[in-house]
């Protein structure tokens, strides 16, 4: 691990922040690190409103997509609503067309299988809407490359709407209106909402046509948190509004879909990092194992009885997604380690019968052990698919980019991207991809980072600290959880390990003459030499709250030692 402090703003803002808000100087670094310099800044931040959210207008071609809905309400035309498979997919699919039905009946959803018509806007989808006489599409978390599939469509008289996110190409398609910030053309003020989110403001926009206030639309929320919470989009501006009033609807007053979720897991209130870690995996599992369509029947089915059942099958698609890629994981593993005769810059790892929805996870995994760019490949049809998921600061997407004449199709982000191949173009893109992060790769990306935000000590720890923390959240990419060194630590004789392998280290520590702190470190446990003897050492951490049998103790929760 490299750790890595981030680079300290000038004194002059610390002070100024620190002044106006009545913090500590490291309070106001911490904001002024996220870009919060003044006290309106800080009142934005520490005080979100649905006010502070956009006009939808203020997207181009918002104007388009509303008069073509309104004119296919006045004719009674049916309308599809198609979203990919995942989390930001489905919810987004659930969002509008549950917004649509509830004052026009002639609306359905269309989620392609993963397995038959893989990622995106499928021709059997747009065939499924001829078929049953659909003449707009509205396409969400998808579309801006789908140039083929949009000019097919037209041919049989359907009209498509696209709400993406993802990067266009240089052409787009010829659609009736293309809601994505990323338009080079699109003024939006805010570029990094998720799929669901602008399903929202696809909503929010049609709302305002009917008198409603974004008050009648909060009910949604609940959704646009859990596609931001998976989609891994940064916790800013718009997308930090909308997850943090999303929460609120997840612990008061949620959809039955997702009470039947959260229902299962017995927890009490929800953070950002339990929808992460709880919901949706669990959302994602129905697209993964089974259909798509099960999550999007959970997420708009309103008897709670019926959600529930739809939740403990889900649960079940969840379980055997864990044994999956615990499975396909340790083959994975094995694959790496017989061909490892010299060092690589990537890991790229194939088996014909490994279960597709799960690669991703897989490829996750495997940066965990040997954190290099890496793709999982599998047999899908008489091609080979892939997911790429790739480590910190490096651009995958990019560099499959420079590999794309070996490829059938790419799409995706800079750490998470899809693919399909020929199995003759395997061996040469294999090494082409190899190649390409060996001579664009810098070797600091190689080794994995800790930022640090600020140097404390655990006398700086108070009660007051803990509550402007919490008003930090939601936490994410661009606000992620503060983190923090602290030096001359030492263990007050109480070290030991948890976990089945000794995998984890608990300590109760003290610096110079502090009070004790618990601190649990996941995954370090092989770290508690360093702690013995009450010899000193230097930690990294985030400073959490433990919960149990009713008293709330302040813990570290240890990143990292040395």
């Amino acid at each position: 691990m490299r750790w890595t402090i981030k680079p300290k703003p000038s004194e002059d803002k610390i002070k100024h922040l620190a002044q106006a808000l009545n913090v500590e100087d490291f309070v106001a670094q911490l904001l002024v690190q996220r870009g919060i310099e003044t006290f309106e800044d800080a009142k934005l931040f520490f005080r979100p409103s649905l006010e502070h959210l956009h006009d939808p207008y203020l997207m181009k071609d918002m104007d388009k997509a509303v008069a073509r809905i309104e004119t296919a309400i006045e004719n009674q035309e049916r309308i599809l609503v198609f979203g990919d498979y995942d989390v930001d997919g489905t919810t987004a699919v659930s969002l509008v067309s549950s917004y649509l039905k509830s004052y026009y009946p002639v609306v359905a959803t269309y989620i392609p299988d993963r397995y038959d018509e893989g990622y995106g806007v499928s021709f059997k989808g747009i065939d499924f809407a001829e078929d049953n006489g659909f003449t707009l599409i509205i396409a969400l978390d998808c579309g801006i490359k789908s140039i083929d599939h949009v000019a097919y469509a037209k041919e049989r008289n359907i009209d498509f709407i696209i709400c993406d996110h993802h990067r266009p190409g240089s052409t787009l398609p010829d659609a009736v209106a293309i809601l994505d910030p990323k338009r080079d053309d699109c003024n939006y003020p805010y570029d990094e909402l998720c799929g669901c989110g602008i399903g929202f403001k696809l909503i929010q926009a049609l709302g305002s046509n009917r008198q409603q206030t974004i008050g009648d639309l909060v009910p949604y929320l609940d959704l646009v948190a859990a596609a931001i919470a998976a989609d891994i989009v940064p916790m800013t501006g718009e997308n930090r509004v909308l997850a943090y009033f999303g929460l609120q609807v997840i612990n008061a007053n949620p959809r039955p879909g997702i009470k039947a979720l959260v229902h299962q897991i017995k927890k009490q209130t929800l953070d950002i990092t339990d929808v992460v870690f709880i919901i949706a995996p669990r959302i994602n599992a129905a697209g993964r194992i089974k259909h798509g369509n099960h999550a999007v029947e959970l997420l708009t089915e309103f008897d709670f009885e019926q959600a529930q059942q739809f939740a403990s099958e889900i649960e079940q698609y969840n379980s055997d997604r864990k044994d999956l890629d615990k499975q396909i994981t340790k083959e994975a593993f094995i694959q790496i380690t017989e061909n490892q005769e010299q060092e690589r810059f990537t890991s790229v790892v194939f088996q014909e019968n490994w279960h597709k929805g799960v690669i991703g996870i897989v490829a996750s995994r495997l940066i965990e052990t040997y954190y290099r760019p890496t793709l999982v490949f599998t047999k899908s049809g008489d091609k080979y698919a892939a997911s790429a998921r790739s480590v910190k600061g490096f651009d995958v997407y990019n560099a499959l980019e420079a590999c794309a004449s070996h490829l059938e199709q790419f799409g995706g982000h800079m750490y998470a991207a899809g693919m399909t191949i020929k199995p003759e173009n395997y061996p040469a893109f294999k090494e082409a991809f190899e190649k390409q992060v060996q001579d664009t790769i810098p070797e600091n990306l190689r080794v994995p980072e800790i930022e640090i935000d600020a140097e404390i000590n655990f006398t700086d720890i108070s009660p007051k600290l803990i509550r402007i923390l919490k008003q930090f959240e939601p936490y994410g990419p661009l606000n992620m959880t503060p983190v923090f060194l602290t030096k001359n630590i030492t263990d007050t004789g109480y070290a030991k390990t948890l976990g089945s392998d000794d995998e984890h280290l608990k300590l109760f520590v003290k610096q110079n003459n502090s009070e004790g702190i618990t601190a649990i470190g996941f995954g370090i446990g092989d770290k508690i030499e360093l702690t013995k003897n009450h010899q000193p050492f230097q930690a990294v951490y985030c400073i959490d709250e433990n919960e149990w049998k009713g008293t709330t103790t302040v813990q570290l929760r240890l990143k990292n030692i040395k």
